[in-house]
């Protein structure tokens, strides 16, 4: 069949042309997280980022289950009362979407237009996959393992379940979890219910919603998500690479009060606190970092503890804006694998990973515009 391009942003927009009708579809029907609730350790519910990329299936709990099959010696059958029995674990997870910051790319990929909100944190209660697969007992030879949501829709003219594998061994691994609940309450639809994948420190596409089966294979997967989908290209005929773990970022509350339109940011002169969330999903973030002068010096921030091992930290500043004017605030993470946030991040096909610093016009004084302070 013929369609629309795909995920991977067949194409790129020209840089003055502006959002189409495709990507303002999209951009209603999926949310991001205010920034104003980085201030929450757990992002609440329905401030939590989502993205679906189909339809919400219709699920009856009642009739559902989930089925565990292919390079095994037992397959499974399970219902959610099964599962919900089986050994439980609670643990908090930044979730970030691949596509984040993608709107703010030129030229930009055409896709979900993500500006920097595509993230949130939250609680999930589930059973770990590893001990399934034990279960199971994967066949001499299993390589990876699919899982298959009850998603179903056309993508780069491709009908399609909505698939993404790991590898036998990263979904053994401790921390992939196959989760009913969230902040202490089952999931709601938009969410995944009954059933979703949560693999902590990896993009949100790796964290298949509305769960109905999981298939061993014992040769590597060559799904639409998987292999035409999230890679990093710099030209669409390139076979690229997988598009995998979250690198740093810091996000900052936006201090002061909006303008309506511009979302231009208004604090009266003064000792100002600046305060934010930053999280990486390579190791854990030891720096962040605040400046004051659209990037031209940078001062260490105070971090918090991580509210959960695969979590965000807070951190926090304190400002004295040294007279009226207007200020670029920015903040930047790194992380005790090396990796930092950049200042300008690499163009890609997708709009994938874009983690570039933020940055945040305040108007300090009256509210009326002028040169940047230095």
């Amino acid at each position: 069949m013929t369609g629309s391009p795909s995920s991977d942003a067949a194409r790129a927009t020209t840089p003055a042309e502006p959002i189409t009708a495709e990507e303002l579809q999209l951009a209603l029907r999926n949310h991001g997280m205010p920034l104003e609730a980085l201030r929450y350790p757990l992002t609440p519910v329905g401030l939590h980022y989502l993205l679906t990329h189909y339809d919400i299936p219709a699920v009856d709990p009642a009739t559902w289950t989930l089925e565990v099959d292919g390079h095994v010696g037992r397959p499974l059958r399970l219902s959610l009362d099964q599962i919900r029995a089986r050994p439980a674990v609670r643990t908090p997870v930044t979730m970030e979407c691949a596509g984040n910051g993608r709107a703010r790319l030129s030229p930009r990929p055409l896709s979900q237009p993500w500006l920097i909100e595509a993230v949130g944190t939250a609680e999930w209660t589930g059973t770990p996959v590893g001990l399934l697969l034990d279960e199971a007992a994967p066949l001499d030879g299993a390589v990876d393992v699919v899982f298959t949501g009850l998603d179903h829709g056309a993508e780069g003219g491709v009908e399609q379940d909505y698939r993404r594998s790991l590898s036998i061994a990263d979904a053994r691994a401790e921390g992939p979890i196959l989760a009913y609940e969230i902040n202490g309450q089952p999931l709601p639809p938009q969410h995944g219910f009954p059933l979703r994948l949560i693999v902590p420190g990896w993009f949100g596409m790796t964290n298949v919603k509305w769960l109905g089966r999981i298939t061993l294979l014992a040769e590597p997967f060559d799904g639409f998500q998987q292999m035409r989908a999230y890679r990093y290209r710099q030209d669409p005929d390139e076979p690229g690479v997988p598009v995998t773990r979250m690198p740093p970022r810091s996000l900052m509350v936006p201090p002061g009060f909006p303008d309506f339109l511009t979302r231009q940011r208004f604090l009266p002169l003064g000792p100002c606190r600046l305060e934010g969330r930053a999280w990486s999903g390579c190791a854990p973030v030891d720096r962040v970092e605040v400046s004051t002068d659209g990037g031209h010096t940078w001062n260490a921030a105070d971090l918090e503890a991580q509210i959960g091992q695969h979590a965000w930290c807070g951190w926090s500043h304190a400002w004295h804006p040294r007279g009226p004017g207007v200020y670029e605030l920015c903040c930047r993470a790194s992380d005790a694998a090396g990796n930092q946030q950049p200042v300008q991040s690499r163009w890609n096909t997708g709009g994938y990973a874009n983690n570039e610093v933020q940055r945040v016009t305040v108007v300090v004084g009256e509210p009326t515009a002028g040169p940047p302070a230095g």
